[in-house]
């Protein structure tokens, strides 16, 4: 168990609402009544004791497959810090992501998207955060993807990003996306942040210094867990 954490909302515009009409899924399963407030026991204010278990070898590359054949894309690395809302950094948190391959597929059963498969990319990475909070990826660049919440409807490229914090209320899951993407003008999911600070801060920065030279680009994302600054949820 870890030390206790005080829980610190959120300012409520960094967050997308439960319910944005243009994001069709939250129609159907946005609370229809007011949520009742519960206070936070200690199950919640400690923990949770994840971390290194949760590694597999070579899980922080995804640009090549188990047997070491290299995934087909834009090899990139993406880095960056997990903070507290003091700034102070998170180490021993478990950071996992999950993406689309270069041609705009998930290997998942679900995904009947017209776009080929990568035999050599999971779509998968975990990392445990270092004692500075720092973490590094490298991955390949996601494709867009049709996804049919309206017509001829987009996904911007992005990567899903799941963190365990030092509790259960600081769990956060959340999408990281690319500088200049015009499909993030249009994108619901995207927009239903109503705060464009927050916005801006779920888009990655180009960071040519965490790149490798000749072989890969670096984007940096940092991340806040909590408090008035922290990083938008993934909507609902």
């Amino acid at each position: 168990m870890g030390d206790p954490r005080p829980f610190q909302p959120a300012t409520p515009a960094t967050q997308p609402p439960l319910l944005y009409v243009p994001y069709a899924a939250t129609v159907l399963r946005a609370p229809r009544q007011a949520l009742v407030p519960m206070e936070h026991t200690l199950s919640e204010v400690t923990g949770p004791s994840v971390g290194r278990e949760r590694l597999w070898e070579h899980s922080a590359d995804l640009s090549r497959s188990t047997a070491g054949a290299e995934a087909i894309g834009q090899r990139i690395v993406v880095s960056g810090r997990v903070c507290d809302t003091a700034g102070q950094p998170l180490r021993g948190m478990l950071l996992e992501i999950w993406q689309a391959n270069a041609a705009g597929r998930y290997r998942h059963v679900r995904d009947d998207h017209d776009a080929p498969l990568d035999p050599s990319f999971t779509g998968r990475g975990a990392v445990v955060t270092d004692d500075e909070g720092r973490y590094r990826f490298i991955t390949i660049e996601p494709g867009a993807y049709p996804w049919g919440n309206h017509y001829n409807a987009w996904r911007p490229r992005h990567i899903h990003f799941s963190l365990f914090g030092p509790a259960f209320a600081t769990r956060l899951v959340t999408q990281m996306y690319f500088p200049g993407d015009p499909l993030l003008l249009l994108d619901p999911i995207f927009n239903s942040v109503p705060d464009a600070q927050a916005r801006a801060r779920l888009i990655c920065t180009l960071d040519m210094d965490t790149g490798v030279a000749d072989v890969s680009l670096g984007y940096r994302f940092d991340i806040v867990l909590r408090g008035r600054a922290q990083t938008a949820l993934e909507s609902a």
